[in-house]
């Protein structure tokens, strides 16, 4: 995955956005950088269900020229492990992905099957994971296991700060 002058695209930090006027969504400055390298400038974010997490998985264009090459990957790994490994299945979940495009304030409207697969409500929070971010309902985050504290800790942060921002907004 690469971007602007061949550099690799890297997906880091955290954010959060609380759903707003019209439905949007405000995908972080960071993370809305770094998509839009990934597109070549374009503003389109791409959006698909994790395997295995209640959360979604986001990324820019240029990863999908990587998706082959990652389900190889994970063929070879599984057969070496000897575990079954259904190549149709893996190859639909990561080319099922949905195109969606973002305005110059990050600002996008969420296909509504995300709502009920990614059990989205009122906000997002934003985790970079590098190759892609994940998009994570704050509930279904917290009731994530071990390993997740730092992130659990940054969304209640941003949560707050967020309901805070409403509330100041609200007494002008």
């Amino acid at each position: 995955m690469w971007g602007v002058a061949g550099q690799p695209i890297s997906y880091s930090g955290q954010g959060f956005s609380p759903i707003g006027e019209k439905g949007r969504f405000v995908l972080p400055p960071d993370f809305r950088k770094a998509v839009r390298e990934s597109g070549d400038g374009e503003r389109v974010l791409c959006l698909a269900k994790h395997d295995r997490w209640r959360c979604l998985v986001g990324f820019g264009l240029s990863r999908v020229a990587t998706l082959d090459d990652q389900l190889d990957r994970e063929e070879r790994v599984a057969l070496e492990r000897g575990v079954d490994f259904d190549r149709d299945m893996r190859s639909a979940q990561l080319f099922g992905f949905s195109k969606v495009p973002f305005d110059d304030s990050g600002r996008f409207v969420m296909p509504d099957r995300f709502f009920k697969v990614g059990n989205i409500a009122d906000a997002l929070f934003f985790q970079g994971g590098g190759s892609f971010f994940t998009l994570w309902n704050p509930d279904e985050l917290a009731r994530m296991g071990g390993g997740w504290e730092d992130a659990q800790e940054a969304c209640a942060e941003f949560a707050a700060q967020a309901a805070a921002s409403l509330a100041a907004k609200g007494k002008k």
